[in-house]
């Protein structure tokens, strides 16, 4: 039995800095909560279509999982909760502040 579509948002990584970028549906923002979000298989395929248009700015476009709380976007697995932290491998940029 097929797994149960879960909503979906489309992310990459800029391709200049690096930082963790969603698609926002036009244009690109590195809040998570500005992401657009696809609720059905066609929306998320369509979605991640027009992700994809920009190689120029980004790499690595891909659909993550997401669930809805309060209309935005929270992410469903630990590896996408961990992205929206910024670098991990030490104390700079974001995790400076």
């Amino acid at each position: 039995m097929p797994r149960p579509f879960a909503p979906k948002i489309a992310t990459a990584n800029h391709l200049i800095e690096g930082d963790v970028i969603y698609f926002t549906d036009p244009g690109w923002s590195r809040a998570h909560g500005d992401a657009a979000i696809a609720t059905t298989e066609e929306a998320a395929d369509a979605l991640l279509a027009r992700a994809s248009q920009e190689p120029h700015l980004t790499v690595g476009v891909y659909l993550a999982d997401v669930s809805i709380t309060d209309g935005a976007p929270a992410p469903t697995h630990f590896r996408e909760d961990f992205r929206t932290r910024g670098p991990s491998n030490y104390f700079h940029g974001k995790q400076a502040d």
